[in-house]
This record gives C-alpha cells, structure tokens and sequence, in this order.
C-alpha cells in the first residue's frame, strides 16, 4: 500500500503538507489523484469542487509535481510508491500583465 501526501505549494514559497491518503493502487490518473484528494477534503459539495479543479488545472491555475515531474495531462498516470509526494503548485497571475 502507498501512502500519497499532497503538497500545496504557491509561486511565493509557500508550502503546506495537506493529506496523507492510503492508496493501495500502483498507478492513477491524474484525475483520479485529484478526485480522491477533493472527496476526502470536502464532503459536502465534492463533485462540484472536482469540476471547479479540473477546470482550473486546464486554465493553468495550478501544475501538479510528482517528485521532480511536471503531469501534463490529465489521463498521465503515476507510479505510486511507499511514499508519493504530489504537489500543487498554486499559479498567481502577474499584476499588470
């Protein structure tokens, strides 16, 4: 069984653990990473969150890391091992442009 923690992560150098979540799966989507993180996050309202946060990753408003790996897409999917770190990577616009 692999334990995945979620990093969130901000362009400032913020960062915070957020979750440790049991996996016992050796490979997931992208999607299905962010899906189980959401629900377990946010019972009520979690489907709605789901399609707010895939929207967002598709707008560029975060990256997701796997160790030193940029996921692309969101059917790319991860070897998940005794302890996967995933980080979002929060993107804050420029102000002026």
């Amino acid at each position: 069984m692999a334990m995945v923690t979620f990093v969130d992560e901000t362009t400032s150098g913020g960062r915070r653990d957020v979750l440790g979540l049991p996996v016992t799966e050796e490979r997931l989507t992208l999607a299905e990473l962010i899906r189980r993180r959401i629900f377990e996050e946010t019972p009520e309202g979690a489907q709605e969150a789901y399609e707010r946060a895939l929207a967002d990753f598709g707008g560029n408003g975060f990256l997701v890391l796997v160790g030193d790996r940029q996921l692309t897409g969101l059917d790319e999917r991860v070897d998940l091992t005794a302890a996967t770190e995933v980080t979002f990577l929060r993107l804050v616009p420029l102000v002026g442009g």
